[in-house]
């Protein structure tokens, strides 16, 4: 893995002011990607939280404001994607003493991975365009709905600095914001009118004796195209006021609503997964903590994507997570404009997935896990501490963005 310093990055755009970087050390990779996001005209500000790495077409933990344009992929596959967190009125004690009851029976409940539930949970898919309500229907949401996934989402049970007891969640849009986020990133990446000329030059004998039709055959034409091609990797855009534009901001806002129902479904089938063991506690969902990390949303007339990014600003309570072992952080926003009044989303990998497979050792994986319940496998070995940069040095990197308000560490923790 190439890595460069920050200090002998050349500026962008010639002013230092149009972007901030507050990681220490970056992939090379990682830097052509910011670098190539803000050569375009359209983009006007851009900043790099102290969790950033290589991301797809733009980097994980960056945050670029956008004039009069949205982009599909600067938001990313998981709209969406983010945390929840909840205080429990509850002692520690009485997490610690079933805590094994507590961690088999959240298994049972909550599917994880590329599992489903098996019977549906209603949700209104109204607020979709007719080609979101498409998708959704053939992924299969409601039974995606209250699933946590894979990689790194994950539930959590820990205790704050102050004894208290929170349940933390990480999770998604599950599959429907991933084919929706394909569908918009595809459209963007391809150009209809192409097949629309090759619709032309080779149907004239059916604009002839079926003029009628016409139309319609090429728009399916043009469709079945579209269908068999791929998002390509790049900085490819739409305009906000064209009607491709509102078609993806109206599905991005539906997709952030659903996951949040996710991990508020999720949530509370943990709860009761905990008073099975314990008995009746008191939780207020009126407390709860949303934030996700995945979005586009409009302020002072810019776009604002953030991916894998946290909103934060002055006074929004937020969580950044760390890793299996060293828990979260409940923070509280200072609306740093330098930031574009975000920070990070996490610890950030330093790790790929593949790599920290082949390199890191199970045994010293499950050594450093013994006081965490947890599931320490070769199937979450690339969700080692190990695989990730050291969440304290990441906070400290940015206390100009977020205050720590409390301290998270983990008793159980539940992955995919």
């Amino acid at each position: 893995m190439s890595l460069v310093r920050i200090q002998q990055l050349r500026p962008i755009k010639g002013d230092d002011m149009i972007t901030k970087i507050y990681a220490e050390v970056l992939e090379q990779t990682a830097m052509e990607q910011f670098h190539s996001a803000m050569d375009n005209d359209f983009a006007v500000k851009g900043a790099l939280m102290p969790d950033a790495h290589t991301g797809y077409s733009l980097p994980i933990g960056a945050v670029v404001a956008t004039k009069d344009v949205i982009v599909p992929a600067w938001v990313g596959y998981d709209i969406g994607c983010g945390m929840c967190a909840l205080k429990l009125d509850i002692d520690i004690s009485q997490i610690t003493e079933h805590k094994q009851a507590i961690f088999d029976n959240i298994y049972k409940s909550i599917p994880v991975g590329f599992e489903k539930n098996k019977s549906s949970l209603n949700y209104d898919i109204s607020g979709l365009t007719k080609k979101g309500q498409e998708i959704a229907i053939a992924k299969k949401y409601e039974l995606s709905l209250c699933s946590l996934g894979g990689g790194n989402h994950f539930i959590e049970i820990g205790e704050g600095e102050k004894g208290a007891v929170w349940i933390i969640i990480h999770s998604g849009s599950r599959g429907v914001g991933h084919g929706i986020a394909s569908h918009y990133m595809t459209v963007a990446s391809s150009d209809p009118s192409e097949f629309e000329k090759e619709f032309d030059e080779r149907s004239q004998d059916v604009k002839k004796h079926n003029p009628d039709r016409y139309e319609d055959l090429k728009e399916k034409f043009v469709k079945k195209k579209l269908g068999k091609l791929k998002p390509r990797e790049g900085h490819y855009n739409f305009h906000v006021d064209s009607q491709e534009g509102k078609d993806y901001i109206q599905d991005m806002n539906w997709c952030l609503e659903y996951a949040l129902e996710n991990r508020k479904q999720m949530m509370r089938r943990a709860i009761e997964c905990i008073q099975f063991s314990v008995g009746s506690i008191l939780w207020n969902f009126e407390e709860l903590i949303n934030r996700n990390h995945n979005h586009a949303v409009e302020r002072d007339g810019a776009w604002i994507h953030r991916k894998g990014a946290t909103h934060a600003e002055e006074g929004m309570l937020g969580v950044i997570p760390g890793n299996m072992r060293d828990g979260s952080f409940i923070v509280k926003g200072k609306g740093n404009p330098d930031s574009l009044y975000s920070s990070s989303h996490g610890a950030g990998r330093v790790l790929g997935r593949k790599e920290a497979k082949r390199v890191l050792n199970l045994a010293e994986f499950s050594d450093t896990m013994q006081n965490v319940t947890a599931l320490v496998t070769e199937d979450t070995l690339d969700e080692s501490p190990e695989a990730y940069k050291d969440i304290f040095r990441v906070m400290e990197l940015q206390s100009d963005l977020v205050e720590v308000m409390d301290y998270v560490v983990p008793c159980i923790n539940i992955k995919g």
